[in-house]
């Protein structure tokens, strides 16, 4: 009791920030506190700074991140852990056990109590079965999570900064990190940022939302700010219980599912793939015995994390050795060890969209192919805006990308890939990050490519998207694709139901 009464409030008053060479303050005056114990959820369109303020609640900015900024007061906690929306940026170690046994060093716990913490930890968050030390750089980005969160959990920390903890994970690990949260977290404040909202709204005690120029537009309980706010939550196109529920019945869902049932596709395969493998050092870690692609199929690549799925994709693009036949468009791609050309034809969107930049500007980045292709410069630019306007993304022409929210990195490595304008786009997880208005912009870019003629082979844990959007579903599980499922398209009515809002009109 005397320990709960000690624990201080976590604040900041009239905070103002602004990064560099950006036109606008991020924060203009906002005075935000959460008191000890104290579970809070973050609501708002992508890049509206929610990150952000955890990063300065936190004490990150500006102690290791040098932005300028300005507050009457605020209030930091003493002892914090910091879940990052990008795992990579959040490890130290090489290997999974020293990771771990590095955090317990920092709080001096005894090597004798190191074996028992680490495994209840690894227990946790569902990484019980994999070799204590394997590298972390071997594990897909799912698990890179998992193993964030429990480096963070073995802290025991007052404080939890969760900036999208579940973005990565399939949908047993959403409900088991939740879980693991909830369990451990019970007494702690907990300071949540996350677009996955259906584990956690009912069990945090307050929700802020913000408008998209980081403004707090509401505060209050849950239920009141679901109940009272929904035509903003639609306006700021933000993630809502049910959401999912009022697309499917919008113009816009309703016209591109009624598109899709008149077309016919063609039955020739694009992609052929026999006895194809997928090596990772001498180990096959994708096995595909017979895979046909058709023209304008929008295939759900599914799995559990870990079970190959971004194996996959990085073996199409040949940068992962490969054995088996693999037909291109009647083109036979063969491994070759050294100088090994890309598949013409194919765009890969990373799920790590960092890997894929290689400008210094945004505007750069979404030129890079059309200079390639030898567009015009006029055309180019005119592109490049269209682009830039529909993905929302920053008009500053030296912003670079490394200084993006992940939501707007995410959206532009989408928008890239549509510039390279593949006759088969390859996506890794192309929606996580994101908020309600931009996953569904997304969704509806892509469906309008495939319309076109382009074929869509995408990773997602999203089963909404695997149900509503894929014409066809594979799963990939231990590294070997088990099910091929054809979907034909369902009958699409208009539903007795008044649409609530106009933000998912084309």
């Amino acid at each position: 009791m005397e320990h709960q009464q000690a624990r201080k409030s976590l604040s900041v008053t009239n905070l103002r920030l602004k990064f560099p060479n950006e036109p606008t303050l991020i924060f203009k005056d906002l005075s935000f506190s959460v008191v000890p114990g104290e579970k809070v959820l973050l609501l708002g369109p992508s890049g509206c700074g929610k990150s952000t303020l955890l990063q300065v609640l936190s004490g990150i900015i500006p102690k290791s991140i040098e932005v300028p900024l300005k507050y009457d007061a605020i209030q930091l906690p003493e002892s914090w852990g910091f879940v990052f929306q990008d795992p990579d940026t959040q490890f130290c170690m090489p290997y999974v056990d020293e990771e771990l046994a590095f955090v317990l060093e920092n709080i001096q716990v005894p090597r004798s109590e190191m074996d028992r913490r680490i495994e209840k930890a690894l227990e946790m968050v569902g990484l019980q079965g994999i070799p204590i030390h394997t590298q972390i750089h071997d594990l897909s980005q799912g698990m890179k999570q998992r193993l964030a969160l429990a480096s963070v959990l073995l802290l025991q920390p007052e404080v939890l900064f969760l900036d999208e903890p579940s973005a990565l994970l399939d949908p047993d690990g959403v409900e088991q990190i939740w879980t693991s949260v909830k369990e451990v977290a019970a007494e702690k404040t907990v300071l949540i940022v996350e677009h996955k909202i259906d584990q956690i709204a009912d069990w945090v005690d307050r929700v802020v939302l913000f408008k998209d120029n980081g403004e707090i537009l509401a505060d209050g309980r849950p239920a009141d700010v679901f109940r009272f706010y929904k035509q903003q939550l639609i306006q700021y196109g933000i993630w809502y219980p049910k959401v999912w529920e009022d697309y499917l019945v919008s113009p816009a869902y309703l016209n591109l599912k009624k598109a899709r049932g008149d077309e016919c596709l063609s039955t020739h395969p694009v992609l052929l793939l026999e006895k194809f493998n997928g090596y990772r050092g001498e180990k096959a870690k994708i096995q595909i015995s017979h895979a046909e692609v058709v023209p304008g199929s929008w295939i759900g690549i599914i799995g559990e994390n870990g079970a190959g799925k971004s194996t996959f994709l990085l073996a199409l693009m040949q940068l992962l050795r490969t054995t088996g036949q693999y037909v291109l468009e009647e083109n036979t791609i063969q491994w070759k060890k050294r100088k090994n050309p890309l598949p013409k034809g194919l765009s890969l969107v990373f799920q790590n969209p960092e890997l894929q930049f290689i400008t210094n500007s945004v505007v750069d980045e979404l030129s890079f192919s059309g200079r390639l292709k030898g567009l015009d410069e006029e055309m180019l630019q005119i592109k490049v805006k269209k682009w830039i306007e529909r993905f929302q993304l920053p008009l500053n022409e030296n912003r670079h990308p490394f200084q993006l929210s992940l939501g707007q990195k995410r959206r532009l490595s989408v928008a890239t890939a549509f510039m390279s304008g593949g006759k088969i786009l390859l996506l890794d997880e192309p929606t996580f990050g994101q908020d309600a208005r931009n996953t569904f912009m997304i969704l509806e870019q892509l469906e309008e490519l495939r319309r076109g003629g382009t074929t869509i082979m995408m990773v997602t844990h999203d089963e909404q998207i695997v149900e509503h959007f894929m014409t066809e579903v594979w799963k990939i599980d231990q590294g070997i694709l088990v099910d091929v499922s054809k979907r034909n398209p369902p009958e699409f009515r208009r539903k007795e139901q008044v649409y609530a809002g106009t933000v998912y009109s084309s």
